[in-house]
């Protein structure tokens, strides 16, 4: 186990000199470093507890775990990942699935993934930790190992161990052992080149805990013993595992007996070490075969001697990582297995990485194995219960954005990751954060490739094993005692955590010394991570931090000093001090320092006036902010003076407000504060100062009474000061300190004595002889007559109900009353102040004031006086709220309702009216009160409906509503109709009677029986006769005759001749056309609209050219249009003949002007005319015959006897609208033509498209697909590449029932969305929401003729197309046939394919749009008289809100 260096040693040993000298004072330490594992497991236990992450996920124990007979004979395939019981537990589902799509060996750079990584790097940490390693060339051992390779052909390094030696393994078989001392002498040799030529190169080493034994592997799977002390060859092992296989790893556990190997066959073998007789044997045991699982990684759990007592130690255990998982096993007292767990889909380039470490969790140290392969590292916590038991729990994961190729723990809180870029980041385990990188790419890292491959034996290894070697370095970095050392080709580096200070001091040489001290006060406040040297209580931490931070400030300010520019403009040395000065006051103020701020720091900087000012602001906030307390008086005279000299003096009285001013000179400061108008600032002086609260008021007086006095009007800074004066008495009565803050507890009755005596003087202290009786509250009354009295109801609020509070209350009371109503100098305004102050005093339940009962009729005849209309809302409210109070005892009530009515105080006699129950006369008050005349709609509905009151009460409001109905209805028509139809809908005719104006009527019923109006009552229960509706019909056509039509058409209950009667009396001619319409007299309505539009055409004919043309042919036009929509309606339902007498009058009524044309006074309008003639050619045709219409034309008597040229025009146009519609044809069954068949290819191509299968193993228990034996299973194969069993699915109920058939789903798609949507019904299905396409196998048979591997539906969609070739030009119609087919039905994989086509086409078809367009809606296009429709007809693409019409050309067909 790694631990950090405890202060002392580590100070002693990188206060830094050379590269060197650390070095080697880092390797005299190495004695010392042991002891503080402990230490560091204690501070881990004191100290971090909090950031200790609590969500931990238990793995589940099983029954019986498994035996390592029962795993060795576990079918194990390199290509899968292991099977884990839980698959959430990895969360699978979001593995990438392009890292394991190849099984090709990579070369050194293939199998890197960084490219492929699309995370967020983090940010660049140093400026917020610092360097926090310290990384060093090994130059003693750099230089021998270069030199062995030249003198004596020792080769290149290939492996390192470290532990109180340095030992390297030659690809020339020997081993180099140096010391770890100043020189770094070699010490021994072992081994020579001509046994290295036998044995191949050394690819691992191993040295026993007390550094007495060397193990060494050979590529050519030999293994050496060596005696450190002597140099002795102890022991040449040739027979401990499988010839022809290299040794990957040896690893000696905690018992100097036992040793565990890994061969290039993935086999795991024990060694076990014997002496008898005195001869040394070895004894070797298989605990892993490769044959079932190649391991690559070994890693057995090392504690420290102060940990050997651990419960943990006494099962020997051993972690081993295979290519698909990792197994954690115990090698004592027997073997066993204690826990198997697979890494899931991962990238097979990448390198599998473990490592063990004790680390504190929850008071606890117990060991933690780390283990990842890729960019995922996953920490398993090992406990062990009371019975014996280990329980493994799952921690915190940490993804990172590289894939790592080294995982080292150099403290229990701290990791070092090395990436496949060969790049060092140092991460806090904890918090997860990054705290440095570091590029080592200069080491020139030795990797052990050529032994993963098995080079020297003939490479007889397996692919996967060749590929993960490729960045396999697992040889060449050892650490120990929190050092790190990487094996270069020709160097050795050592990688350390620095500590503390050393962080610190490196910012400083690099002239950061801002963020040095911003890295000193994260040691201080614990908050740093990867601390090394800081040891101790907190208090003793932080004491040694902050001398250390004292120190920098020092520094700090000497070089802000110094580095200021001596030349160039004022603003530039102030912009160098303000950003350097507030630095050294932030740190001193967290320090806690002030003693060192206000003695040597400002003397420091004082030298520089500049420097000075700018120190002085900087103190600003933190006075405001109550963060400054206690400054010296030296300090706080120059702050005040200096904002004093840069006319700063808002800022001075904040200041001054805000500091302890007992130091300074009180007069001067009074005197500065009186001169600059700081009234704030004085008055807080004389508190704080003196603990004097009368003199401020006095001084106030003194300045704002004269011009009250003498009347005249004050000027704007007197009435600042009588405000200030104003808040300032309310502060203080309150308890309040001015301007913020409390007044002393012990002070408080003190101070409210004084300045209620004050108040209440009879006179002032130097009063004239003509000064009146209480000057005090007679100022204050005149200045501000209603705040002053609002400062008095607040001081009576806080008073408490003792006998002296009660006293003053009634002695200011009487004392208002003396100032103000035996004086005349008053205005009336300000009299009224003083009664509805009174009066809401005394409206309290609490009341203690007595006043006398006359009183009592001077505030009512006060607030009722008739002749005063100010603030009259005011006084109602205050008489209000005294009577609310209880106060109505005090008065006789008919005279208070006689004043209430006679001052229109309506609130009032609503008040005493319920007390009474004389609901109905609330009505009158109401009615007569105009700002809340609208609320009696809402009083009587409550009346009527609510329960509680009686029917005669009832009876009487209703009565009175009914005798006002003309007002209620004149005010609110629609209010008042639904009041009527709420309650009385059988006394409508009733209510009709009464209103005699027949606007008001209109009004009424225009409300009750429009729906358009909002009234919120059911039409059928009112059940009114014709007669009413149709006596509103008659009162629309008088009142509002445009609004008839629209009307006609919502209303329902009025009969037809009576309706035509009245539009014929009011000759409304369109009206009476729509009603004969209605009533099917299609002729009769066409002759109304005809004889109105020869009375248009007549008038336009005759009118001289003077008369407004264009609206006369707009007249014409709109009439037209009318006539030609009644045609277009009900042509449909005519015969030809019927047409004829339709169309052919209105064409004859059209060319009629025309045939004048040749007269003496020819009309004014001959294109115009023509071009609406025109209009109606195009309308009729769609109805009549084109020959019948050239018949027509030919035999009228004008156009029968000249040329054809007068109707040259008409012809000429119809025959372009038939060109027009022939090209539009044409177009459209092109269109259609292209569209099918493009749409068939596709569907045809779709659902004859085999599917490719993503993975050859089932999604959900991750099975190799032909591993499952049973005869009934199916394989399942969706179109989106997931591949199923189909017990697996229907475990996971992953079928649906439709239409009598089983349809399967999706699981991991379905899932997917983190809701089980397994139950939508079969319309989704239609969607493409989980409708699959799918392929059934059946994999221990053949598939035979009769029974298809792959079901496909082909046959069955053209059996079906069959029956619909003949309807080719609708293609949804032979859609919907071959959904409606029940028998042959489109399997699902047809559903989905056809889904797919649907979805090719993002917005409406061509298809849709066209079967749109010819749809005919001629009937409800032209109704000029249509109001809101809804229904079928009208859902339409066209009325999408997402519809846009997109002309592109159709799609090219390609053969």
């Amino acid at each position: 186990m790694e631990n950090e260096p405890d202060h002392e040693n580590v100070e002693q040993s990188l206060c830094a000199k050379t590269t060197e000298e650390e070095l080697n004072k880092s390797f005299n330490l190495e004695a010392s470093l042991s002891k503080f594992s402990y230490i560091d497991l204690d501070k881990e236990l004191e100290f971090k507890n909090d950031l200790i992450d609590d969500k931990e996920f238990d793995i589940p124990q099983v029954d019986t775990p498994p035996t390592l007979e029962s795993i060795l004979n576990e079918t194990d395939d390199e290509e899968e990942s292991f099977v884990l019981e839980d698959p959430t537990l990895l969360n699978i589902d979001t593995i990438d699935s392009h890292s394991y799509d190849t099984s090709s060996v990579a070369s050194s750079d293939s199998g890197d993934r960084t490219n492929l990584k699309r995370k967020k790097k983090l940010p660049d940490s140093f400026s917020l930790h610092g360097s926090v390693m310290r990384h060093s060339l090994l130059k003693g051992i750099s230089a021998q190992i270069v030199s062995a390779a030249d003198k004596v052909d020792a080769g290149l390094p290939t492996a390192i161990a470290v532990s109180s030696l340095i030992a390297v393994g030659t690809s020339h078989g020997l081993a180099l052992i140096f010391g770890k001392d100043q020189n770094q002498a070699l010490r021994l040799c072992l081994g020579n080149t001509s046994v290295g030529g036998q044995y191949g190169a050394i690819s691992a080493l191993s040295i026993n805990n007390d550094c007495s034994r060397l193990l060494c592997g050979f590529a050519k799977g030999q293994i050496t013993m060596w005696d450190l002390a002597s140099g002795k060859l102890l022991r040449s092992i040739t027979d401990a595992h499988p010839p022809g296989t290299a040794i990957l790893h040896i690893k000696f556990t905690d018992d100097p007996t036992l040793a565990i190997c890994n061969d290039s066959g993935g086999s795991v073998f024990e060694l076990t070490f014997k002496r008898v007789m005195g001869v040394r044997t070895c004894e070797s045991r298989c605990l892993f075969s490769g044959s079932k699982g190649e391991v690559c990684c070994i890693e057995p759990l090392h504690s420290k001697p102060e940990l050997k007592d651990h419960p943990i130690t006494q099962f020997s255990l051993l972690a081993m990582a295979s290519l698909t998982k990792i197994l954690v096993i115990g090698l004592k007292p027997s073997l066993k297995v204690w826990m198997t767990f697979p890494y899931g889909r991962m990238d097979p380039s990448s390198v599998p990485l473990l490592a063990w470490h004790f680390v504190a969790v929850h008071n606890y140290v117990n060991p933690m194995l780390a283990f990842c392969r890729g960019d995922v590292v996953h920490f398993l916590l090992v406990k062990r219960d009371e019975s014996g038991a280990i329980h493994v729990t799952k921690q915190k994961h940490l993804h990172l954005y590289y894939d790592l190729i080294n995982f080292t723990w150099i403290n229990s809180r701290t990791v070092v990751l090395l990436d496949s870029v060969e790049k060092l980041h140092v991460i806090d385990r904890q918090t997860q954060e990054e705290l440095e990188t570091v590029e080592i790419s200069e080491v020139q890292l030795v990797y052990n490739s050529s032994h993963f491959k098995s080079l020297a034996t003939g490479g007889n290894v397996s692919q996967a094993l060749a590929l993960v070697g490729e960045k396999a370095c697992y040889q060449s970095i050892s650490s120990y005692g929190g050092q790190i050392f990487y094996l270069g080709t020709k160097s050795v580096y050592v990688m350390m955590l620095r500590s503390w200070r050393e962080r610190v001091d490196h910012l400083l040489k690099q002239d950061c010394l801002t963020e040095a001290l911003a890295l000193a006060w994260s040691f201080h406040e614990g908050k740093a991570k990867a601390v090394v040297g800081l040891s101790g209580d907190a208090s003793k931490r932080k004491a040694v931090v902050a001398d250390r931070m004292v120190e920098i400030l020092f520094h700090y300010a000497d070089r802000a000093l110094k580095k200021c520019p001596d030349q160039g403009k004022i603003q530039v040395m102030e912009q160098h001090f303000q950003d350097m000065v507030p630095v050294i006051v932030d740190y001193c103020l967290l320090l806690e320092r002030k003693d060192l701020l206000f003695s040597q720091m400002y003397d420091k900087l004082s030298e520089n006036s500049v420097a000075k000012g700018v120190f002085l602001e900087c103190l600003e906030p933190y006075i405001l902010s109550d963060k400054l307390v206690g400054m010296t008086p030296q300090v706080m005279k120059d702050l005040i003076v200096h904002f004093q000299d840069k006319k700063l003096m808002e800022n001075v009285e904040a200041l001054i407000v805000h500091m302890d001013i007992t130091s300074l000179d009180i007069q001067q400061v009074v005197l500065m504060c009186w001169e600059n108008r700081l009234y704030d600032a004085m008055i807080y002086v004389y508190n704080r100062g003196m603990n004097e609260f009368i003199s401020p008021m006095e001084k106030l007086f003194r300045v704002i009474s004269p011009p009250l006095n003498a009347g005249r009007t004050l000027t704007d800074e007197q009435v600042v000061m009588g405000n200030k004066l104003l808040v300032y008495i309310s502060c203080c009565l309150a308890g309040r300190a001015y301007p913020l803050g409390d007044i002393p507890e012990d002070l408080v009755p003190l101070v409210k004595n004084q300045v209620f005596e004050f108040l209440i003087r009879l006179h002032s202290a130097e009063a004239s002889p003509e000064e009146e009786i209480y000057p005090y509250v007679r100022t204050l009354l005149h200045f501000d007559t209603r705040e002053f009295l609002n400062v008095l109801a607040l001081t009576f609020e806080d008073f408490k109900n003792d006998k002296q509070a009660v006293e003053y209350q009634q002695r200011i009371v009487d004392i208002l009353l003396k100032v103000m109503v035996e004086n005349s100098d008053f205005t009336p305004s300000q009299v009224g102040c003083l009664f509805t102050f009174l009066a809401r005093q005394l409206a309290k339940p609490d009341n203690t004031l007595f006043v006398n009962r006359t009183l009592f009729d001077q505030v009512l005849e006060f607030l009722c006086s008739p002749d005063d209309d100010s603030r009259h809302s005011e006084r109602q409210q205050v008489l209000l709220e005294l009577l609310q109070a209880g106060g109505i005892v005090q008065f006789e009530e008919s005279r208070l309702i006689r004043m209430a009515e006679k001052a229109e105080f309506y609130q009032i006699c609503e008040f005493m009216y319920e007390r009474e129950h004389q609901y109905d006369k609330i009505i009158d008050c109401y009615l007569r009160d105009p700002l809340r005349e609208e609320e009696v709609f809402n009083y009587i509905h409550n009346i009527l409906s609510i329960p509680g009151h009686s029917a005669e009460e009832k009876q009487s409001v209703w009565q009175k509503a009914m005798d006002h109905i003309e007002e209620l209805v004149s005010l609110k028509p629609c209010k008042a109709a639904e009041l009527v139809a709420t309650h009385f809908s059988e006394q409508i005719e009733i209510v009709i009677k009464k209103l005699q104006n027949q606007v008001l009527l209109f009004k009424f019923l225009r409300s009750l029986l429009d729906p358009r109006e909002g009234i919120h009552v059911n039409q059928e229960s009112l059940q009114m006769p014709p007669s009413v509706t149709e006596q509103f019909i008659e009162l629309l056509c008088q009142f509002d005759p445009s609004q008839v039509i629209e009307t006609l058409q919502v209303l329902e209950c009025y009969r037809l001749e009576e309706t035509i009667q009245i539009t014929q009396k009011y000759q409304l001619h369109e009206v009476t056309a729509y009603l004969l319409e209605k009533k099917g007299d299609i002729h009769g309505a066409f002759l109304i609209m005809l004889k109105r539009l020869q009375s248009k055409l007549q008038e336009i004919t005759h009118q001289d050219e003077k008369a407004n043309e264009d609206l006369s042919l707009k007249d014409v036009e709109d009439t037209m249009v009318e006539t030609i929509a009644l045609c277009q309606r009900n042509s449909h339902n005519l015969n030809q003949q019927q047409r004829e007498a339709l169309w052919f009058p209105l064409l004859e009524a059209m060319m009629a002007p025309q045939k004048l044309s040749g007269s003496a006074a020819p009309h004014l309008h001959p294109e115009a005319l023509r071009s609406l003639t025109m209009q109606v050619l195009n309308s009729m045709a769609a109805f009549i015959a084109l020959p019948s219409i050239l018949q027509r034309i030919l035999q009228d008597p004008v156009y029968g006897k000249g040329k054809l040229g007068e109707i040259q025009g008409l012809i000429l146009g119809m025959l372009d609208t038939f060109n027009y519609e022939q090209t539009l044809l044409e177009t459209t069954t092109s269109l259609l033509n292209q569209d099918l068949h493009w749409s068939l290819c596709n569907l045809r191509a779709s659902v004859t498209r085999g599917l490719n299968p993503k993975q050859d193993y089932c999604s959900i228990c991750l099975q190799q697909y032909k591993r499952r034996q049973e005869m009934a299973d199916e394989i399942i194969v969706f179109s989106c590449g997931h591949l199923y069993h189909s017990f697996c699915l229907q475990n996971k109920e992953c079928t649906i029932e439709t239409e009598g058939r089983t349809r399967w789903t999706c699981y991991k798609c379905s899932s997917s969305n983190k809701v089980g949507k397994l139950s939508e019904n079969s319309s989704e299905i239609k969607k493409g929401k989980t409708a699959p396409s799918q392929v059934k196998m059946s994999p221990p048979c053949p598939p035979s003729k009769g029974d298809p591997a792959v079901k496909k539906g082909l046959s069955d969609l053209f059996q079906t197309d069959a029956k619909s070739k003949a309807n080719e030009r609708n293609f949804w119609n032979w859609t919907a046939q071959i959904q409606a087919a029940s028998e042959p039905v489109l399997d699902p994989q047809q559903i989905q394919a056809f889904d797919q086509l649907c979805r090719l086409y993002r917005g409406s078809s061509r298809l849709a749009l066209l079967t749109e367009l010819s749809q005919n809606r001629s009937s409800d296009s032209y109704r000029p008289f249509s109001g809101s429709q809804s229904g079928p007809a009208f859902n339409s693409i066209f009325q999408n809100e997402n519809f846009q019409l997109q002309l592109i050309p159709p799609p090219v067909t390609e053969d």
